[in-house]
């Protein structure tokens, strides 16, 4: 199966001196990126502190505020970021940037301080208008350049808005609904991005980035294991027992973990910039054989969570940011110490927050905070390493 080039994959060439200026607005990745990393270091250490009693509660009341700023905050902003980036490539058109870029960025802003006071309506608005506004800006290139193949991303951004603003309105008690169900609704959203995404770019990097990988995507593969996601999807906005949805899950993961197979993660592992990838798409795999499980009452739901938010979500999007950020910015493709030192970081943050609590229950407080930590320590040095890199113009002179 075919895929369209997504990004610049070519060794850019041998950097002369660094270029002067600042191109922060210059590209989507490149504010978003910034924000999602310094966010996420900062807010983790809010959240471990807030569960320990250390600081007050907001609007969103603990857990839902930590849940709520991973999912619409940190993630979001990292999806919006890749998709302006890579639609722009798809599309051929320019995507936001300068002052539209701007804009978009201090409506994301406003939405992490406003979940912080006691406005509930206007958080709601404005925590629903930045997905919606992102959608708006991704369509707008897509339908000039006629793109029908991507107008799903749309789609799904506009989905993410719904989901937002459900979870709010619940919360204010203006609709009669759970507010875990939005929740659930963007994480299986983002659980179908990320599958997508994975499936177009992990084979492709892995077969340019290690000699003779051949790495293979299976048409049959291909739309079990996205079809298995939608219907899990759809599935949980239902009322159905808990064992139609654990088979479910657990057909999505055999799916999933035969479609890893065929992408040749052991040949990945002295090329980190791919092994990361790798590691990540891995617990998605993980994710939905924990999911089946909690549903049928082996294992804590938590730790299904916590393997799609830490594990899978971090590792893709510490992998991602990295990536796309050195191919855009005309670096080279290879992880330095820092990088490396980053997907370690994520990594084990990942490991202790889903296994800890399951083998000792008793620590399960211990590694909330080690992992806490972890998160914070890698999503942080991506954010100070990342900085020059994010905010100057690119190495080779291009736009972008």
């Amino acid at each position: 199966m075919s895929s369209p080039v997504l990004l610049r994959l070519d060794e850019p060439p041998a950097p002369g001196p660094a270029p002067r200026g600042f191109a922060l607005w210059a590209l989507g990745f490149r504010p978003f990126y910034l924000l999602a990393s310094s966010f996420s270091a900062v807010s983790i250490v809010l959240w471990s502190l807030q569960f320990t009693g250390w600081l007050p509660q907001p609007y969103l009341a603990a857990p839902l505020w930590h849940a709520h700023e991973m999912v619409f905050g940190f993630t979001l902003a990292v999806v919006v970021g890749f998709l302006f980036t890579a639609g722009r490539n798809w599309s051929g058109r320019p995507t936001p940037s300068g002052g539209v870029l701007m804009a978009l960025a201090a409506l994301w802003v406003a939405g992490r301080v406003l979940v912080l006071t006691p406005w509930g309506l206007l958080s709601a608005i404005v925590n629903a208008a930045f997905p919606f506004a992102a959608a708006v800006a991704l369509a707008i290139p897509f339908w000039r350049s006629r793109n029908r193949r991507n107008y799903f991303f749309v789609g799904l951004l506009a989905l993410m808005g719904l989901a937002n603003l459900g979870l709010h309105l619940s919360q204010l008690g203006a609709i009669d609904l759970p507010g875990w169900l939005g929740l659930q609704l963007a994480l299986d959203v983002v659980l179908f991005i990320m599958a997508v995404m994975g499936g177009r770019v992990i084979p492709m990097f892995t077969n340019n980035g290690v000699p003779n990988a051949n790495a293979m995507r299976h048409p049959w593969v291909e739309k079990l294991a996205l079809g298995s996601v939608l219907v899990l999807l759809v599935a949980g906005l239902q009322p159905l027992p808990a064992a139609v949805m654990a088979s479910i899950a657990g057909f999505a993961a055999v799916a999933h973990g035969i479609r890893l197979a065929l992408w040749q993660p052991w040949t990945t592992l002295r090329k980190p910039l791919v092994w990361v990838l790798h590691l990540g798409y891995a617990w998605i795999v993980l994710h939905l054989a924990l999911r089946a499980a909690a549903l049928l009452g082996e294992v804590p739901m938590s730790a299904a969570v916590h393997a799609q938010t830490v594990g899978a979500i971090g590792g893709l999007v510490i992998g991602m940011m990295t990536r796309t950020a050195r191919g855009h910015t005309a670096r080279p493709l290879k992880a330095d110490r820092a990088d490396t030192c980053a997907y370690v970081l994520v990594a084990s943050a990942a490991l202790v927050r889903v296994f800890m609590p399951m083998v000792w229950p008793a620590w399960a407080l211990p590694a909330l905070l080690l992992s806490a930590a972890l998160w914070s320590a890698g999503f942080g040095v991506y954010a100070v390493r990342y900085w020059p890199v994010l905010s100057r113009p690119r190495l080779d002179g291009q736009p972008g």
